[in-house]
Parts: C-alpha cells; sequence; structure tokens
C-alpha cells in the first residue's frame, strides 16, 4: 500500500467528529492491507510504531527535511524499513548515519508524507484514531463481533497482534487468544471517588485495599522464568532481581500477579516514590516492548538516580492474580482471585478487608494514611478482571486531588531560573474532541511550583529534545510526557479553551511510567465544577 493512503485515510479522520465516520475511514484502509503491511500501518494510525521511539529530535528532524517529491510512490513497508533501520543505529557515527537515512527517504516523500514521518518521529500522532476507535474499525473490516477484538487486544496487549490475527486468521483463532504467562496484559484501571464511603456506595460489597505509594509491576512467572513489567508493558525483570527472588519462592509454578512495589524505610514504612522510580529508570534501551515510550528519570529524595539504585530494596505486595498453575481467573469474581491471592501470595498480599459499610471503608482508609500510603482502592468483590479498561469496579480514593497532566510546552524561568525551562502548560486528554483537536490534549493551566533544581535542569533538557517549535519564551513540545499534578480543585475559566483552570497546581513528581494515553481526561476535571 503507498503511504500516501495512510496519510489521505489519516485526514478524513482529522477533519470529522462522528465515530461512524473515523470508523468507516479506517476500516476501508484495514481491508486493503496486505498482511505484512497490517501491524506497522496500525503502529502508524495510534503513533505507536512497532520499533518504539527512533530517538530523533525536533531539531534532527527540520534538518533533514526539503523540498518534497511531487508524486506519491513509498509504501508502508518502507516507512516501516525506515524506523527498523533508525531503531538498529547506535555507537559512533550514528548521528550522520541516522540523519543521512532520513534525508534520504524525506527527500523520496511527498508534503503529506513527509508531515506524517515528522509526527510519527516527534510522537505527535493526534487525529482521533485511538485505540477505542480503531479496535471497532478492525472489527467492521474483519468481519468480527467487536467484544472479541476488543478482549483479544487487551490480552494480547498488542493491537497490531490483533488486528494481524482479526484479519487474516478465522473467528476461532481470534476467539482462541488469551492470557499467555510471559505477555503482559493491559493492566485494569480505577475510576476516582472524594471517599471510601462514596466509593462502597457504588461499588457494593467490596474489598478496601490500601493504595500503595510505589509503582505497579505484573510479574509472570513459569517454572523458575519470571519476568517483570510495568504498567505500560516495560520489562524492567533486570532491574528488581529482589522480586523475582520472592516470586520464585511462592507456591505455584505459573502465576501472572498484579501488584506494586515500593521501597521501605528502617520502620517498614514506604520511602519516597522517587526512590522505587530510581530503580525503574531508562529501561526502554532494548528491555522494553516496542510500544513503550522512553521514561523520564525521577528526581529523588536525597540522592542521584545511581545511588538510589544501589541502595534501595523494593518489596513487592500484589492484589490480583489473573493466572496460577494452567487456570485462567480473568473472568472469575474478584472473591475468588482474592482467596486464590491469599493461598499464593500470603504475606506479600496488599492489605485490605471485605466491606459493605462505608463506616468501615472509612476506617481502612484512615488506617492506610497513617500507615503513610496514598489511599485506598475500594473494588466491587463480584468484579471480573476488565484487562486495559477503567469502570466503576474499582475506584481510587486519595485525600490530596491529584491528576496525570500531559505537558504541552515549557516557558524559560527569570531570575534564579534564567536559563532554565521552568513554567509548565499542562493539557488533559480530550479524547472525543468535545473542546479541540479530536484524540489531543486540551490546555488547563500553568505550573512553576514544585520543581526542584534536578527537575528544572532535567526538563530543560528533555523538553528541547522533544521541542516541536518555539515561540517567543516558550518551548513547545511533543505531548507525551506525563506529570502528576496536586490541586486543590479547579474554577471556571474562559482563559482557556476546557472552560476550566486549575487552582494551585504543583508538580507531584513525573510519571514516567505511564503513557499520554493513560492521562485525566478535560471530562474529569470538569466534573469537578460540581463537587
Amino acid at each position: 500500500m503507498l503511504l500516501e493512503t495512510v496519510v489521505t485515510t489519516l485526514d478524513t479522520v482529522a477533519a470529522t467528529r462522528s465515530r461512524l465516520a473515523k470508523v468507516d475511514a479506517l476500516a476501508g484502509l484495514l481491508g486493503e492491507l496486505a498482511p505484512d503491511e497490517i501491524a506497522p500501518a496500525v503502529g502508524l494510525l495510534v503513533g505507536k510504531p512497532r520499533q518504539g521511539r527512533a530517538g530523533v529530535g525536533w531539531r534532527g528532524v527540520s534538518a533533514v527535511i526539503g523540498e518534497p517529491a511531487d508524486e506519491p510512490t513509498l509504501t508502508v513497508l518502507d516507512l516501516d524499513a525506515l524506523l527498523e533501520e533508525l531503531a538498529a543505529l547506535g555507537g559512533a557515527g550514528s548521528a550522520s548515519d541516522r540523519s543521512a537515512a532520513l534525508r534520504d527517504f524525506a527527500a523520496r516523500a511527498t508534503a503529506g508524507e513527509q508531515d506524517l514521518l515528522r509526527r510519527v518521529l516527534l510522537g505527535e500522532m493526534r487525529t482521533g484514531a485511538l485505540e477505542g476507535v480503531l479496535i471497532d474499525a478492525i472489527a467492521r473490516a474483519a468481519g468480527r463481533p467487536g467484544p472479541s477484538v476488543r478482549r483479544a487486544a487487551m490480552l494480547t496487549g498488542d493491537l497490531g497482534e490483533t488486528a494481524v490475527i482479526a484479519l487474516t486468521g478465522t473467528a476461532e483463532e481470534l476467539d482462541a487468544v488469551g492470557l499467555e504467562v510471559g505477555r503482559p496484559v493491559l493492566p485494569m484501571l480505577a475510576a476516582t471517588a472524594s471517599s471510601a464511603a462514596a466509593a462502597v456506595e457504588t461499588t457494593g460489597p467490596a474489598s478496601v485495599e490500601y493504595k500503595l505509594d510505589g509503582a505497579r509491576i505484573q510479574v509472570h512467572r513459569s517454572g523458575d522464568s519470571v519476568r517483570v513489567f510495568t504498567r505500560n508493558l516495560a520489562d524492567i525483570t533486570h532491574r528488581v532481581p529482589e522480586v523475582v527472588e520472592i516470586v520464585r519462592r511462592l507456591p505455584a509454578r505459573d502465576l501472572i500477579l498484579d501488584g506494586e512495589t515500593l521501597s521501605l524505610d528502617e520502620d517498614g514504612g514506604p520511602r519516597p516514590f522517587q526512590e522505587t522510580m530510581a530503580r525503574f529508570a531508562r529501561w526502554s534501551s532494548g528491555a522494553a516492548r516496542s510500544d513503550a515510550a522512553t521514561p523520564a528519570p525521577r528526581e529523588p529524595a536525597t540522592e542521584g538516580p545511581a545511588e538510589a539504585a544501589r541502595e534501595t530494596t523494593l518489596h513487592p505486595w500484589f492484589f490480583d492474580i489473573l493466572h496460577v498453575d494452567g487456570r485462567d481467573l480473568l473472568d472469575e469474581p474478584l472473591s475468588v482471585r482474592r482467596h486464590e491471592l491469599e493461598r499464593v501470595a500470603g504475606e506479600y498480599r496488599i492489605p485490605g478487608e471485605v466491606t459493605d459499610d462505608p463506616e468501615t471503608a472509612e476506617r481502612v482508609s484512615r488506617e492506610a494514611l497513617a500507615a503513610g500510603q496514598e489511599g485506598v482502592v475500594v473494588k466491587a468483590i463480584d468484579s471480573s478482571y476488565a484487562a486495559g479498561r477503567r469502570g466503576s469496579s474499582w475506584i481510587k480514593v486519595k485525600p490530596v486531588l491529584t491528576y496525570d497532566l500531559v505537558v504541552l510546552a515549557c516557558e524559560w524561568g527569570s531570575g534564579r531560573r534564567r536559563g532554565l525551562l521552568s513554567n509548565l502548560h499542562l493539557g488533559a486528554r480530550d479524547p472525543d474532541g468535545a473542546f479541540g483537536e479530536p484524540g489531543g490534549f486540551v490546555m488547563v493551566g500553568k505550573t512553576f511550583k514544585g520543581l526542584t533544581d534536578e527537575l528544572l535542569r532535567w526538563q530543560t533538557e528533555e523538553f528541547q529534545r522533544i521541542e516541536v517549535r518555539r515561540t517567543p519564551g516558550t518551548v513547545w513540545v511533543a505531548p507525551t510526557t506525563v506529570v502528576e499534578i496536586a490541586i486543590d480543585g479547579v474554577q471556571r475559566s474562559s482563559r482557556y479553551p476546557g472552560g476550566i483552570a486549575l487552582r494551585f497546581a504543583r508538580v507531584k513528581c513525573y510519571r514516567d511510567d505511564k503513557p499520554a494515553a493513560e492521562a485525566d481526561t478535560i471530562a474529569t476535571l470538569r466534573s469537578l465544577l460540581r463537587e
């Protein structure tokens, strides 16, 4: 397939807010792909090429884009081969080799194809062609039920692989996709509530569990082989040997566990989140899945990331079990999974209590906070494990309002911050394009509070690396960096297109373990206006 066909389809998708029209356009494209083009094309459509990030920034792209070609000749596989070549380049002389490869490709590309290349390399694919829409398009093009495609995508964690199965395989092969020990699945996500009592009133009988101030992990064991993945499916097994050893000692042969890991102080309390994440920094150099973004380093509490990584011991705590010794548990109710987790994980199970009493839920919440944790997660006791989905079966409750937003730009500082990028422009996800470009981000505020000197130095370097353009005093960046922001609430405002502004926003930490697709939405923030 000519790459120009992808460009034309993406233009059609971006030009409409109709979900049905988007599905129609994408389904038409998918139906024309050759089998070996399906996975690469899907990666382009969702802005997640199978090779991962190519290590090319705004300056590198700008330096090689010249006069476009008059006629389209490049194919989907030509761009896939270029990305493969860029991903393989490294070491001395790689910068010049990378520039030469890009320059040759750009010289053969039309203006639309050059723009697509730039957006793919810089992470700017904001067309509204998000995973949910594309899943419906895959189902339509393949003539398969939407729920079957959606479940396969959740269990493979790879939309390209799912598309190949749906479009080239049988219905039985699609339905046969299941859990596979060693292949991570998308994690189940939680909604939010203002109190544990309110959450229990929503869920009914529930397991009220501590919400740890740690990093989410998914652990797979097959015999003595153990692999550990992050929430965005990056493989970090080599960074957490103590977790591997603990799971090897558990009384089962095959396991898939969902949980968190964190470091503890001498009294058994949680150490700062930054110290835990120091062990996770820079995991993507050859170890991550192809769809995992390169993480940003965090600012540690009292030491540099290297020192914290050497001295911090991580402890795993598990809150769910998806598979044990040949038995899949995804569709079993939480009550069953909880029983199996207690049997297998024992002392490594996250503390919690089953109740339908709001007062009991509030007591557990107070106990979690007194233990130094973030709050609680309230989980309906009859709920199945909905991989990759956020619903009302799991509800997190934290006393401080925090939201995951995306950095859109950063302003140069003044005074003691002169020469450093300081004031962050913050955006919420706008999946339906209610306030701007479909699938993009809508600005909701700015902040320079909570930034340490080390974070200022880091973001000055990082944001220039992912820069896409400049205006006087401001560097605009690819919307790929997630930052956790604490706020006191929101207020109505005509200053920003979403109609709200953050109140007293301050940086809590950068969330290199989260992709931009998991940032909070403008609808979530606007719902605070009613509280």
